[in-house]
């Protein structure tokens, strides 16, 4: 039977609010010590996606080669002005194969975790992901123990 999502996901979720600064939500990444933090409105709905990528720098930072336009990491930008809309996620009951597919067709290293009514329930990151293939990894040697011992 395929491994679920929802067997390796993180269940822990640190949310933050579309209002909230920039470096509010930086020091909330680092005092948590995650890289990604779904927003959600006041309803709990998920409404954007946040990386410690966008908080260093902004698409719109680099629109045009010939516009600069100044950054700085301050609360006088809000988690909205920067934050992801088109949120790219995966359910608890997609199997891990369809969820590392997801992860790598759209090079993200973290999505949200949705249940079957859309509501935000985990994140799967890479790191969940690595300790998957670890697991696997360590059951293929144990089966390859117990049959060397089988045919000893």
């Amino acid at each position: 039977m395929p491994t679920k999502v929802s067997e390796y996901m993180t269940r822990k979720v640190v949310t933050i609010q579309p209002d909230t600064g920039l470096r509010e939500a930086f020091f909330l990444m680092r005092d948590n010590a995650i890289r990604h933090l779904p927003v959600t409105n006041i309803d709990g709905e998920l409404i954007g996606f946040i990386s410690d990528r966008e908080l260093r720098r902004p698409g719109w930072v680099d629109e045009s080669p010939d516009i600069g336009h100044e950054y700085d990491l301050t609360d006088d930008l809000h988690v909205t002005d920067v934050m992801v809309k088109d949120i790219i996620h995966v359910r608890t009951y997609d199997t891990l194969t369809k969820a590392v597919g997801t992860i790598l067709n759209h090079s993200i290293s973290a999505a949200p975790v949705l249940d079957k009514t859309g509501q935000l329930v985990g994140m799967l990151s890479a790191v969940d992901l690595l300790s998957a293939f670890q697991d696997t990894l360590e059951s293929q040697k144990t089966h390859k123990n117990k049959n060397k011992k089988a045919l000893a």
